[in-house]
């Protein structure tokens, strides 16, 4: 059985949720945007997952330092400042009466073109911007069964081809790893970068534990994961040892324990990988402790 990182149980809620789109809500049945749209034709836009707990948007200043950095680095004027951009998002769960297991998906775009083309000066008129909420809980059994993991042929690339630090919508060569994992009896693809060392997943970042210390990449081949970098700051916080630098396959395999983080689905074990067993295959201690801390962090943002 295939097993997915952002795999949510089911609910009849979202059936009838309401998608924000410019200021104005329409029935999930009914919410489009133009053929048109920058996105649509070229890829055009960046785009922020962000998680609501009691109320709160989780991280939500990292969140948006992140969209306008995107922003600032493809020249897009979005068109909201960040008091905007949150009550819109405010807007969103008040319209679908949410308080707590939601998820929602902020994408901001070009705008409209006038022809298909990726000329930004045949946008005409201002950005798109679209707000899915959802009721979302993440399905336990991943979380406690952990992933298996492919390391797929296609890589990341260099700042200089595709900048990885950018949550946009060109995200075609990490749909072609996954489908390279999936198709090779995998849940999720492990991606190398352009010189051979590990950088991270097709959406998520990656974590090798060994001899209790925590390595992730570099992070000049993946996105800055907020998650990711809430592990890292925990984990320091706690005196766990963290290594941000190159290692390689052979580091994988021998590693004691292995896991993916991402905002959807926090911390995930990975028990195999490219068909050998992590250790044991079980959910490791470190891997444990590391998400109560992080568990620990996000209860305390929403409480105070």
């Amino acid at each position: 059985m295939t097993r997915s990182t952002h795999q949510a149980l089911a609910d009849e809620r979202n059936a009838s949720v309401e998608i924000f789109i410019n200021g104005e809500f329409f029935p999930r049945h009914e919410a489009k945007i133009s053929v048109f749209d920058s996105g649509f034709l070229v890829g055009d836009g960046i785009w922020e997952g962000i998680r609501l707990h009691h109320g709160v948007f989780a991280h939500l200043d990292r969140h948006l330092d992140r969209l306008f950095a995107s922003a600032a680095a493809i020249d897009l004027d979005i068109g909201l400042d960040r008091a905007g951009v949150t009550a819109a998002l405010q807007q969103t769960i008040d319209r679908n009466e949410m308080d707590d297991m939601v998820h929602l998906r902020l994408m901001v775009t070009r705008g409209d073109k006038k022809t298909p083309s990726q000329h930004p000066s045949n946008n005409v008129g201002g950005p798109n911007i679209v707000i899915i909420a959802e009721h979302k809980a993440a399905d336990p059994e991943v979380r406690d069964q952990g992933i298996s993991l492919f390391t797929a042929t296609v890589r990341r690339p260099p700042p200089d081809t595709l900048d990885q630090k950018l949550n946009c919508h060109s995200k075609l060569h990490e749909v072609i790893a996954l489908i390279q994992a999936t198709h090779a009896g995998a849940d999720e693809a492990l991606m190398l970068d352009p010189t051979g060392a590990v950088a991270t997943c097709n959406a998520t970042n990656f974590f090798i534990i060994k001899k209790g210390e925590v390595w992730t990449a570099t992070g000049q081949y993946n996105l800055n994961g907020i998650t990711s970098a809430l592990v890292c700051e925990v984990a320091e916080a706690a005196g766990i040892p963290v290594h941000k630098a190159p290692f390689s396959l052979t580091d994988v395999y021998a590693a004691d324990e292995a896991f993916v983080t991402g905002t959807f689905g926090g911390l995930t074990p990975v028990h195999t990988i490219d068909g050998r067993t992590i250790a044991d295959g079980s959910q490791g201690p470190v891997t444990i402790r590391l998400r109560e801390l992080y568990e620990a962090e996000i209860a305390a943002e929403v409480s105070g």
